[in-house]
């Protein structure tokens, strides 16, 4: 029987080595993955002191497969996110919106035995995704999640849209590349100047620094809004310079009420949109998108051990990381 590595939270929030035991004969669609890289995202961190595996954004490549695999064999480079397997028969599945099944197995959710913490994993082919070749483990590792997840809330965008993105960090930076490579005008929205200059480096158009400012001022009016940044922005400022119609796309985890200005969300039609990563069909196109169109996460690498982990994670948790952390498997 097969027995890899895997690297656990605990109560006390610090990260425990430890292993995982899996059957030696794969059923059905499974898939064993030697784990090569791991993004490490900030939701890691919400279950640090949790009794399950870490990690979510996982790169690896095959290295058996079960008798029902159609398409994976062995030395394939995948990767996987958030959602690892649904009912497929609902609603939701049967109409491509699986992340929302409610039998959805997602991460901390399910298999808690295993994460991209770890030194191998078996997943099901069908919530497995090829990575193009022209992304290496360290662009693509912060992809499965980050970039599925700010992809996903671009669907449905025109080159005639002015997008704007609110926080220039781990979920931002992905974002505005994303906007200009579709086409859009692209609004880079962050408290200082600071960041102006990557800001525009990435794709950005016109950049907003709201510290200080009395009022927000843009070329053209923002059609779509996707917020990164934890803390509440100041609506009374930002509503002002939203076309009307626009669609305001929340997108960081945060356990606070969002609160909105009534009266000028309900006369300007303006659309929240709740969402989390994308369905299995986003996330292949923004994986052959960000392949085709060179769109590459601003990362730093650790090793994938305990001594990493710990490393990577005070970073992240002190506001350090400069965009994405990513784990690598050397062994």
């Amino acid at each position: 029987m097969p027995t890899f590595t895997v690297f656990k939270g605990s109560k006390d929030g610090a990260i425990v080595k430890s292993s995982t035991t899996k059957s030696d004969d794969l059923e059905g669609d499974q898939v064993l993955v030697k784990i090569t890289a791991s993004g490490l995202c900030y939701t890691d961190l919400h279950y640090k002191t949790q009794d399950m595996v870490l990690g979510h954004e996982g790169i690896g490549r095959v290295e058996a497969i079960g008798p029902k695999v159609k398409e994976l064999t062995v030395g394939d480079r995948v990767g996987w996110g958030y959602e690892h397997d649904c009912c497929g028969g609902c609603k939701h599945c049967l109409t491509g919106w699986e992340t929302f099944c409610p039998d959805r197995a997602m991460y901390a959710e399910a298999d808690l035995d295993q994460g991209s913490f770890a030194s191998q994993a078996v997943w099901k082919e069908t919530f497995l995704f090829k990575i193009p070749d022209s992304l290496s483990d360290v662009d693509a590792a912060p992809l499965q999640c980050a970039g599925s997840t700010v992809f996903n809330a671009l669907q449905g965008v025109g080159s005639s849209d002015v997008v704007a993105v609110m926080g220039v960090g781990g979920l931002g930076h992905l974002a505005l590349q994303f906007a200009a490579k579709l086409g859009c005008r692209v609004v880079a929205i962050s408290g200082s100047d600071s960041k102006r200059d990557e800001a525009m480096k990435l794709g950005a158009h016109e950049f907003i620094a709201t510290k200080n400012a009395k009022e927000l001022k843009v070329e053209k009016k923002i059609t779509r809004l996707i917020v990164t940044t934890s803390a509440q922005p100041d609506w009374e400022k930002l509503l002002p310079i939203l076309d009307r119609q626009a669609g305001i796309y929340p997108l960081s985890v945060d356990p606070g009420k969002f609160e909105l200005p009534y009266m000028p969300l309900l006369v300007n039609g303006i659309k929240v949109q709740g969402g989390i990563v994308g369905t299995r069909a986003v996330h292949r196109n923004m994986l052959d998108f960000a392949g085709q169109h060179d769109i590459k996460p601003v990362t730093e690498t650790f090793p994938l051990n305990e001594k990493g982990i710990k490393e990577a994670m005070s970073k992240l948790e002190a506001g350090e990381v400069r965009y994405r952390a990513v784990l690598l498997n050397k062994e």
